[in-house]
């Protein structure tokens, strides 16, 4: 295991330095905008707009790098992406700003491709497991870590934006030095989304209401916290919180979900993600219950989309896997990017409970779908269930990483 981690070092290194300096940046945004008196629905907007980047680069950056190889592309996107995040310190107006946010998600897109790719064809098999679990600890640590630049704010209104720039910037260095070859894109094909849904209607619709509960989240839950009366510290812990919650109960829950019924973990997991949610939309003012339901948040919501991966692999056959796994990517992405619109909408009408309001309706939408799905059809039977694996919600690339994926995605066993 850590031999296998070893020779991915630098990669892991660049993710954790690229996620230190673009993790906060939607809270830094939803922070500004909102004192600047915006409205739920402008940060709304300018959250949807990343997120629709994401989506664009996730399915046309493996051009560029394909054409030019993985350390330039890396230089190139890396270089647009700290020079966006400067820009923002230029002017204040949230159509430029949501002009940003879309090149940002296709340079956060590209950089999620090269990365995803060189991982995959380090990982030997055997060592898949280990190598996408470092991944995702960089990447979240990263993200976590990276909300406390928050704290900087006060010193200089453009400083968050410098110091964002500056570590964007130097995780291409990692990149840059590697003796790491650089490998073949490995490929992104996805199912289209009437094949998916008709393999797995739950893995479909629980994927695409966990973006849009994600989604909202990110481009939003700064804002909330500020309505609540949160100074930036305590909206640095409360976003980290979530964050590190997430992390937490990811492996638990996967763990149950491969010995019980993985349909009723997920069921389970949407009831508890409303019950959080609207525990949270009544509490009124920061303190220790608001931190406790927004880790129970983080903690259950993020381990339902790898549930629902996990969930559709348990009808595939393994060569559908890659494709299927890059499917239900899109479809996550496709929700996140409504997610913030639709949640300005219920803060617009409900104020500041209003997000955690539409995140409890997605998954009551959810909840109710899923027992539905179980009234209708059998449970997998135990021992056919595929093993329950944390997969990261970024590129189409990403899904050549899992563990279950034949080597070769093209050939069929």
């Amino acid at each position: 295991m850590l031999s296998a981690v070893s020779s991915v070092r630098s990669l892991l290194l660049a993710i954790f330095m690229l996620m230190s300096g673009a993790g906060f940046m939607a809270t830094l945004l939803g922070v500004r905008l909102e004192r600047a008196g915006s409205s739920a629905l402008t940060v709304g907007i300018v959250g949807t707009a990343y997120f629709l980047g994401l989506v664009l680069g996730s399915t046309k950056a493996g051009l560029l790098v394909a054409r030019v190889g993985h350390i330039r592309a890396f230089a190139a996107f890396v270089s647009l992406f700290s020079a966006s995040t400067l820009s923002y310190a230029l002017f204040r107006d949230p159509i430029f700003w949501a002009s940003l946010r879309l090149i940002d998600g296709l340079c956060v897109a590209g950089v999620y491709v090269c990365l995803e790719s060189w991982l995959n064809e380090r990982a030997q098999e055997g060592s898949r497991g280990s190598v996408l679990a470092a991944y995702m600890i960089a990447l979240y640590l990263g993200q976590a870590a990276g909300q406390f630049l928050l704290n900087i704010s006060d010193v200089k209104p453009s400083l968050p934006f410098i110091a964002a720039s500056i570590l964007i910037s130097v995780s291409a260095i990692p990149i840059a030095l590697t003796r790491i070859d650089a490998p073949s894109l490995p490929s992104s094909e996805t199912l289209s989304m009437r094949a998916l849904y008709a393999i797995s209607p739950l893995g479909v619709v629980g994927a695409a209401l966990t973006g849009a509960m994600l989604g909202a989240f990110y481009s939003l839950g700064a804002v909330y916290a500020r309505r609540l009366g949160m100074e930036l510290s305590l909206i640095a812990v409360f976003m980290s919180t979530v964050i590190f919650g997430g992390v937490a109960l990811q492996w638990p829950l996967g763990i149950l979900s491969d010995r019980f019924d993985r349909r009723r973990v997920i069921v389970i997991a949407f009831a508890g993600t409303l019950l959080a949610g609207l525990a949270t939309a009544l509490t009124r003012e920061p303190g220790l219950p608001l931190l406790a339901f927004g880790a129970l948040f983080g903690g259950l919501s993020f381990a339902l989309y790898p549930l629902c991966v996990a969930h559709a692999n348990d009808h595939l056959l393994p060569d559908q896997r890659v494709a299927a796994s890059g499917g239900l990517v899109l479809t996550y992405s496709a929700g996140a990017a409504a997610g913030p619109l639709v949640a300005a909408v219920f803060m617009t009408a409900a104020g500041t409970a209003g997000l955690f309001l539409f995140i409890s309706t997605c998954a009551g939408a959810a909840l109710l779908f899923g027992i539905w799905r179980q009234a209708l059809t059998p449970p997998v039977p135990a021992e056919q269930q595929q093993t329950y694996q944390i997969l990261p919600r970024t590129t189409p690339v990403s899904a050549a990483l899992d563990p279950l994926a034949p080597n070769d995605p093209e050939e069929v066993p």
